[in-house]
C-alpha cells in the first residue's frame, strides 16, 4: 500500500477542522438536550417536571420582579404561575456556547398564557439568557434564566 503524505500545513488544517466539527456536533447535541428539555418542561405546566430541569441554586430573573433565588423560592413562584395560567412557550436559541460543565444560551421567546379562571389570553415576546450546568448525573439543568419582554413597561 502506498502512503500519501500531506504537507504539514494541510495536515494541521485537516486535524483542526476535524476537531472543530466534532466540537460543533457535541455542542449541537448539548444544545438540543438542554434547550428542548427545558422548553418541554415549561410547557408541561407541571411544577415537578420543571423543577427536575433546574439546579438546586436556580436563579430566575423575571421581568418586573425581584430576582428569585433557590429551588424552594422558584418552586413557589412556578406553582403560582402554573396555578394561574396554562402556558405555552416557544423559545428559539440564537446562540449556544459550551465551556466544560457550563453552557450559555441566548434566546428569543414567544409566550401564550391562558388565565385558568377567566380564559383571557395574554401573549408576550422577548429575549433572554439561560445558563445551564451539567450535573454529576450528566444531565444539563438550568442554573439561571433571565428574560425580558420586548413590550414597553406600563
Amino acid at each position: 500500500m502506498k502512503r500519501v503524505y500531506l504537507p504539514v500545513p494541510i495536515a494541521l488544517f485537516a486535524a483542526a477542522f476535524s476537531i472543530g466539527v466534532q466540537a460543533n456536533e457535541k455542542t449541537d447535541r448539548i444544545e438540543k438536550a438542554a434547550h428542548e428539555g427545558y422548553v418541554t418542561a415549561i410547557n408541561s405546566n407541571d411544577v415537578d417536571v420543571l423543577m427536575a430541569d433546574l439546579t438546586d441554586d436556580i436563579v430566575f430573573q423575571a421581568p418586573g420582579a425581584p430576582e428569585i433565588i433557590g429551588k424552594a423560592a422558584v418552586r413557589d413562584w412556578v406553582a403560582g404561575y402554573f396555578g394561574a395560567f396554562k402556558t405555552q412557550w416557544e423559545k428559539t436559541s440564537i446562540g449556544f456556547t459550551v465551556s466544560g460543565d457550563w453552557a450559555f444560551e441566548r434566546y428569543t421567546y414567544k409566550s401564550i398564557d391562558t388565565d385558568r379562571t377567566t380564559g383571557a389570553v395574554t401573549t408576550d415576546a422577548g429575549k433572554g439568557i439561560n445558563i445551564f450546568r451539567r450535573g454529576a448525573d450528566g444531565k444539563w439543568r438550568v442554573a439561571i434564566d433571565g428574560w425580558s419582554s420586548d413590550k414597553a413597561p406600563q
